[in-house]
């Protein structure tokens, strides 16, 4: 494969830890070994969560790291300026408009608590999908809408073509929130077809985002995304057995401030 794109694309919600530094590092490993070039992409989207210190803590982090990128800001001001997730949210519109124009979209209007309460497993059962809630109802996510044998894959880092029941890992999964922003696989989808990455390197708990986000490219015709290489690695686990996490706190790498 030649001209190969690899991207870091952290969340600007707390500080980097531990787990995200080795992401940084493995991913900009492999880039380094094929030779590809390597973009810094924020996802910044969620601007409740978004903090000043903890844009600039993304970029003194892959600094003490030595991480170099030839794509995307240099700073916290120019990314802001120039490649917030925020001066793209017309695209990501567009894309939301097009499946709602298709007809593979439904309102809902079920919580997190509601969903948990009513699910063994904590997946999703389709409870609004028939309601016909109309979509420009208050306070109500957008659903994706599939059949039973709804499939997904993509290609591995071994060229291996990996495929699953999509249905059955997580059927109507969120495309709008609550709060009438895309949602994550919305963007992170419409980033990595037109920013042309070829290889995303992430931690094996975004495997399924990864299903979910290659289902969405093939409804809408977004065939790059179907050419990426996908590489899962495992997690970094704290001293209780669970994942390190920003939103449980886990230990900063640094907080300097430059």
């Amino acid at each position: 494969m030649q001209n190969r794109f690899f991207r870091l694309a952290p969340t600007p919600s707390g500080f980097i830890h531990a787990g995200n530094a080795y992401n940084f590092r493995l991913t900009a490993a492999r880039c380094h070994e094929a030779g590809g070039a390597l973009r810094l992409r924020i996802d910044d989207l969620d601007r409740q969560r978004v903090r000043p210190e903890y844009v600039q803590n993304i970029f003194d982090a892959l600094h003490e790291l030595g991480i170099t990128w030839q794509e995307g800001p240099k700073n916290a001001a120019e990314h802001e300026a120039h490649f917030s997730q925020t001066l793209r949210l017309p695209r990501y519109c567009a894309l939301l408009e097009e499946l709602v124009q298709r007809d593979m979209v439904f309102a809902c209007r079920c919580s997190r608590a509601q969903i948990a309460a009513g699910s063994e497993d904590g997946r999703y059962s389709g409870a609004c999908l028939h309601q016909n809630i109309p979509l420009g109802a208050p306070d109500v996510s957008w659903r994706i809408r599939m059949p039973e044998d709804a499939t997904s894959g993509f290609w591995d880092e071994q060229d291996t073509w990996v495929e699953a029941n999509l249905f059955a890992l997580n059927p109507y999964f969120v495309i709008r929130r609550r709060d009438g922003l895309p949602a994550y696989h919305i963007a992170s989808l419409a980033d990595d077809v037109d920013y042309g990455i070829t290889d995303i390197v992430r931690g094996e708990d975004l495997r399924l985002s990864s299903f979910s986000q290659a289902y969405l490219a093939e409804i809408l015709g977004l065939s790059a995304f179907r050419e990426i290489r996908f590489e899962h690695h495992p997690l970094l686990l704290g001293a209780d057995g669970e994942k390190l996490s920003k939103s449980a706190g886990a230990k900063a790498l640094i907080r300097k401030q430059t």
